[in-house]
């Protein structure tokens, strides 16, 4: 129908082969091989690479083929934060990254975090905070400081940059159509918390809609009270709030872009693969720790609920998001050496 015509994403051709390029660059560990030598130049006319770049480029290219076929028409959860959000390079590869999965025809949910810009309105403001079991607490001043920078100008930034890219993207907060119905969570040690929201409820419908759309949702992590408290605002640790909409969404994959190289043992060396069992084992042990917890318990949690796989991506690398979601192929474990893929 019409209608739906008008609904579906615009096409950037020029962001999918920028993107594409980028990693088959990646995946064949050469982007000599896109600047032929003086040999292939005179050659041109009959072969644009050698035979071996070929082979790798044709090998490259159906991976990514061979992801994006199993990926299509499924949902990915991205919890978007760190150096991935203060970096303006990366920043932007991120929203190039968002378009281009959108082009393939898969369905993107980012929800963001925002904890330096936060960090510095406190600081502006005059408004301590501490934090406690890797969860920031929070008094009613710092819920309306939080509320404030991430639903106005952090989540509006980033849904307009993901549309200038090509893409279609929404911001929402999850205080908009009752989006993150939240209770006040208790925390295990006794700490008070103060207005730090557990998520009970998630408006799927809304999300379903806006994703059958072809577009975007981006959501801030301001979750809403329930019942007599449904005009209480709750702060929502962006990790929980992503596990567990990707969870209620069935998705296939959820991404925690982070600062580090992923989840690590007590050697400091990268664990590329994990299964729930190993990630209770760890933080059991206290090799998990601090912010991380949440970022692992969540995957698990998420994983548990029927997501396909759960990563924990190092942010810091240029288009990690394409990387992961594209470079394992159809079996969709991601690249191997961006992160952490989370199983049951």
């Amino acid at each position: 129908s019409s209608i739906h015509q008008l609904a579906q994403p615009q096409t950037s051709t020029r962001t999918v082969m920028k993107l594409s390029l980028i990693l088959v660059s990646s995946l064949i560990g050469a982007s000599a091989a896109f600047a032929p030598s003086s040999t292939a130049t005179t050659a041109r006319r009959s072969s644009l690479f050698a035979a071996d770049e070929a082979d790798s480029f044709s090998d490259a290219a159906k991976t990514i083929s061979d992801a994006a076929a199993s990926l299509k028409g499924k949902t990915v959860v991205v919890k978007y934060g760190g150096n991935a959000m203060t970096s303006p390079e990366l920043k932007a590869g991120f929203c190039e990254d968002v378009a281009t999965l959108q082009n393939l025809g898969i369905r993107v949910v980012v929800v963001h975090g925002g904890g330096p810009q936060i960090n510095a309105m406190l600081e502006k403001v005059g408004v301590e905070s501490r934090f406690e079991g890797g969860m920031r607490v929070s008094s009613p001043e710092v819920v309306e400081v939080a509320e404030m920078v991430l639903c106005g100008s952090v989540n509006k930034e980033i849904a307009s940059t993901i549309c200038s890219a090509g893409g279609r993207a929404l911001g929402l907060s999850g205080r908009d159509d009752s989006l993150l119905q939240c209770v006040k969570k208790i925390n295990k040690d006794g700490y008070d918390l103060g207005f730090v929201g557990e998520v009970e409820t998630v408006n799927t419908e809304l999300l379903n809609s806006l994703l059958d759309m072809g577009i975007t949702p981006v959501i801030s992590p301001i979750g809403t009270g329930m019942g007599d408290e449904k005009d209480i605002a709750y702060n929502v640790n962006a990790d929980v709030a992503a596990g567990r909409i990707a969870g209620e969404l069935k998705a296939a994959r959820a991404l925690f872009l982070t600062d580090i190289a992923g989840v690590l043992d007590k050697q400091m060396e990268l664990l590329p693969n994990l299964s729930c069992d190993d990630v209770d084992g760890l933080i059991e042990d206290e090799t998990i720790t601090g912010g991380m917890i949440p970022k692992v318990s969540y995957a698990t949690s998420a994983v548990k609920l029927g997501v396909g796989g759960a990563f924990i991506t190092d942010g810091r690398v240029p288009h990690a998001l394409v990387k992961e979601v594209l470079a394992g192929g159809a079996a969709g474990t991601g690249s191997g050496a961006g992160g952490t893929f989370v199983s049951l």
